[in-house]
């Protein structure tokens, strides 16, 4: 198996040893180990929340660490395998269930949250978005971003093609295509202005729907079955690989991720796919841009011969806590969480993040955020990713069939089987 499997099974497989070193006595001090993915918006406010806990709690200390998403995931892997797991982490839906699954998570505690029980506590959350870390009726995370991405769009970068933004961003796939090569600079091989590229390690979330516009799917209704539906399968391995470096050269998974270039408007990409965080993120990184009303929100695209109208698989981010600590030492991580989401109003303004309770996606102030009927639209599409015990490895193995196609140039038709045959096995084993 891969690497990355053998990490997950090493996560899983390993029985603690010993309790993480934190706060390992009752009357002793507590210390916290934070450990969440880069935010410069969320962490402004996190500090002050974590600073104002400290400030009434004199015997915890929080030390806050922050990673790259993809590095983040990593360290969280490594960590747990050694025994040596953060007091708080976060993961994405499909990572966090296998951590859920293995008993390396501690129950929430619904009084420091402020709830009498799970069944309050779920009632709160939009239908759902609690489902990746639950087990047995208990839950065992509390998310503070819920979304799917839908499409921004450079309104620059269309005129400087001769085109109106407004009119011509793409509805259809096939239309993606169509635009992108209007838009695109190369200088010989090298693409200096994309018009639009992929999200490349989160194939949950985007290949996997274009899959099912087509009428296929990951596994048929029982699960017995993966990778179902071979032409459209074939159909959306062969789009991605006619629109890499060895097709029409349009984008390819060795480039810089779109949405990270897109805040610059430097003219190098037109379109990218993200959430509503990405306006909170413009808004930071470049006011100017923000305020030119240069960009613009629209649907996830979906194929001209679709047979099922969706958009990209909505997530949830989850605030868990380590199972291996004490007792008090987690009664003091989830009084911190919940300080912090009691906050909800202020993720969703100062970072654009929706903690997806009910309140809050049906308050005023979320309504009236630019270009909330379109992520709203996008979620009445959407359904949740997929999670499970091996969603960390389908994750990767869908990776693997891309980057064959594209960059190995592997038939599509070979590529499926491989892949096929690959998550067969994995769900054959569970």
């Amino acid at each position: 198996m891969k690497k990355i499997l053998l990490t997950l099974l090493a996560i899983l497989l390993i029985a603690p040893s010993f309790v993480f070193a934190q706060g390992e006595k009752e009357d002793e001090n507590v210390t916290i180990e934070f450990w969440t993915h880069e935010d410069a918006n969320r962490q402004v406010i996190e500090d002050q929340y974590i600073a104002d806990f400290q400030s009434a709690n004199a015997d915890t200390t929080v030390n806050a660490t922050r990673q790259s998403s993809k590095k983040m995931i990593e360290l969280v892997q490594t960590a747990f395998a050694a025994n040596q797991g953060p007091t708080i982490f976060n993961l994405e839906s499909h990572n966090a269930y296998p951590f859920v699954m293995a008993g390396r998570v501690a129950p929430v505690d619904y009084q420091a949250l402020g709830y009498e029980d799970a069944e309050e506590m779920r009632s709160h959350y939009i239908e759902g978005m609690l489902d990746p870390v639950t087990y047995d009726g208990e839950i065992y995370g509390i998310p503070f971003e819920g979304l799917s991405w839908c499409l921004y769009v450079n309104k620059n970068v269309f005129k400087d093609a001769g085109l109106n933004a407004d009119t011509d961003y793409p509805k259809t796939w096939e239309e993606m295509v169509e635009v992108s090569q209007k838009l695109v600079k190369r200088d010989g091989s090298i693409i200096e202005r994309r018009g639009f590229d992929f999200r490349y390690p989160y194939y949950l979330e985007v290949l996997v729907p274009m899959v099912e516009q087509l009428g296929g799917s990951l596994f048929n209704e029982d699960g017995s079955e993966a990778i179902v539906g071979k032409d459209a399968w074939v159909k959306v391995l062969d789009y991605f690989q006619q629109w890499g470096p060895n097709g029409l050269n349009l984008g390819s998974p060795t480039y810089k991720n779109a949405r990270k270039v897109f805040n610059a408007n430097n003219d190098d990409v037109a379109m990218c796919l993200s959430g509503l965080y990405q306006e909170a993120r413009i808004k930071h990184d470049n006011p100017d841009f923000y305020n030119s009303g240069e960009w613009m929100v629209v649907p996830f695209p979906t194929f001209e011969d679709a047979v099922k109208d969706t958009s990209a698989s909505f997530y949830g981010q989850f605030y868990m806590v380590n199972a291996d600590v004490n007792e008090k030492t987690q009664q003091k991580a989830w009084e911190l969480v919940g300080s912090m989401l009691a906050n909800e109003q202020d993720y969703l303004t100062e970072v654009n993040l929706i903690p997806p309770t009910k309140t809050l996606m049906n308050s005023e102030t979320y309504l009236n955020m630019p270009y909330a009927d379109v992520f709203n639209g996008d979620m009445d599409r959407a359904h949740h990713l997929y999670f499970g015990e091996s969603s960390t490895e389908i994750q990767s193995l869908l990776g693997t069939a891309v980057s064959n196609v594209m960059l190995q140039d592997l038939s599509p038709e070979q590529a499926y089987l491989n892949l096929k045959a690959s998550v067969q096995e994995l769900i054959d084993e569970e």
